[in-house]
């Protein structure tokens, strides 16, 4: 490669493959390619096909997420480069066509693996097929590339979570990943079923038990071409770019969060002291076409592993984060509230159950019963079992406390020209989380709930008004047991 060439100069006339394009990682990734390396020759994009639905009209609608509104407004000529490969992970082959097959062996010299399934719960054959049969369908893809300069797998920083310290590096899984799939692909579901929890231990769920497979998958073409696996930790929403506080899905951390703000989640089991390891995407983006593009001009042998994690450069507890939280949702309250947002997390699993059942169950079942006697359809209990389980799952990583090296992370701006650091900023001593909070929550606001700006007013009202009837019911019901405490006391005395 040309000495001191750039991360926008390395891809100028590159072919880029990107798998996973339409999720959340995916969109800002490529967003970001199209607007900071704009001499990029083309983009393949492997989409699902929709029946009815031509190649040119599915990236039509693709193309009107908002994620792409600075590019449209600004290089609409751009979109010119990204070109749909019709296909599915879940099938032979990709289900791709043999004429798209030898374009991409031809053509890519660059191949970002972003697909996979992020559901924590996911039953084992599904999540196997999804995260590990796919990439090796990728694999065998991509080791037929002729100009391949650098593949990139995006896994996760909680693929072991059964180690106190998690190092940039390949770990051997468990079991040989081929023998899992095999099994997953004979054994009935009922059986499946029952060996699940034994053949996933110690992971807490098989997201990442199938994440450790994969990464032990890609670690055997180790000197075929060169790899880099990118680890992130829990991707959120955009620091800056696109849009700050750009956020697409309920997943994880979005979930809790509007859950919280609409007075459905009032407690759950966190040890607030702990810190929360929060990676913005457009730093994770940032951070995985960096590590393409240095793997890429070094060409090593050996797998490069980056764990895109904060790990304590400018600590964010969730304690703070949750307090930041408070304030910044009486700016950007949600219209449809289920009641005025409150609660607090709990470190004690006991203190929050009780408190689950207070400020959970018991006014979901008192909701129901009202619509049960107006003759309504009942919905309340429903969802409470849903929240219910969704804390389950996601409580295990807010109990713990998680610690990743990641010093390749953070020695990536040392091997970047200043306009590069500036280009491709994944610093995060430059977030001041209490602004990044806000825009996070009008993001979410925005974004995911489809709120627009001009609904604020109106669910400022609302908020207020929430308040004034949290505050009457909680000083009736402390009245009350005050009530029933001096009652029993006299008589007692008497």
């Amino acid at each position: 490669m040309a000495a001191g060439m750039g991360v926008p100069e390395y891809f100028a006339g590159k072919t880029v493959l990107v798998t996973g394009g339409t999720g959340f990682m995916g969109k800002v990734l490529l967003e970001k390619l199209l607007r900071c390396c704009s001499d990029v020759r083309r983009v393949y994009l492997l989409m699902r096909p929709k029946r009815g639905h031509s190649a040119a009209e599915r990236l039509d609608d693709f193309l009107q997420c908002k994620v792409f509104e600075v590019l449209r407004a600004s290089n609409p000529q751009c979109f010119s480069k990204l070109v749909v490969v019709p296909g599915d992970i879940l099938q032979e082959d990709l289900g791709i066509s043999e004429e798209h097959r030898r374009l991409l062996q031809e053509e890519c010299n660059c191949v970002f693996h972003c697909a996979a399934c992020v559901r924590f719960d996911m039953f084992i054959r599904d999540a196997i097929n999804l995260n590990t049969v796919a990439t090796m369908k990728v694999l065998k893809l991509v080791e037929g590339m002729k100009n391949l300069e650098v593949f990139e797998h995006v896994s996760t920083s909680y693929c072991r979570c059964e180690l106190p310290i998690l190092e940039e590096k390949v770990y051997p899984a468990p079991h040989r990943p081929h023998d899992v799939v095999a099994t997953t692909r004979w054994m009935d579901d009922d059986l499946l079923r029952y060996l699940q929890p034994k053949l996933i231990d110690p992971q807490p769920n098989t997201y990442a038990y199938t994440k450790s497979l994969t990464e032990d998958l890609v670690s055997q073409y180790e000197g075929k071409f060169p790899i880099v696996i990118a680890r992130p930790s829990i991707v959120m929403a955009a620091y800056k770019e696109p849009v700050p506080g750009w956020v697409d899905n309920m997943n994880g951390a979005t979930g809790l969060l509007v859950g919280a703000g609409k007075g459905v989640i009032r407690t759950m089991h966190c040890n607030d002291s702990y810190q929360a390891d929060i990676m913005p995407v457009d730093m994770a983006v940032n951070a995985c076409i960096v590590l393409a593009y240095l793997t890429a001009t070094d060409r090593p042998r050996e797998i490069r592993v980056c764990n895109v994690t904060q790990s304590g450069i400018n600590p964010l507890t969730w304690g703070r984060a949750l307090d930041m939280g408070r304030v910044h949702v009486r700016e950007f309250p949600f219209s449809i509230c289920l009641w005025y947002p409150g609660g607090s997390p709990k470190s004690s699993r006991a203190h929050h159950l009780v408190a689950a059942f207070f400020t959970h169950v018991l006014p979901a079942y008192f909701v129901d019963l009202v619509m049960f006697l107006a003759g309504k359809k009942t919905f309340m209990v429903k969802i409470q079992k849903r929240v219910s389980y969704g804390l389950q799952v996601l409580q295990y990583y807010t109990t713990k406390e998680w610690h990743f090296r990641n010093e390749v992370y953070q020695a990536l701006p040392t091997r970047l020209s200043a306009r590069d650091r500036e280009l491709f900023y994944t610093d995060h001593r430059m977030i001041e989380w209490s602004e990044y909070i806000r825009n996070y929550i009008k993001g979410a606001r925005e974004f995911c709930c489809k709120e627009e700006p001009a609904t604020l007013p109106a669910a400022r009202r609302r908020h207020r008004q929430l308040f004034y009837l949290d505050l009457f019911v909680q000083t009736a019901v402390y009245s009350l047991i005050a009530y029933f405490i001096y009652y029993y006391i006299i008589r007692m005395l008497s």
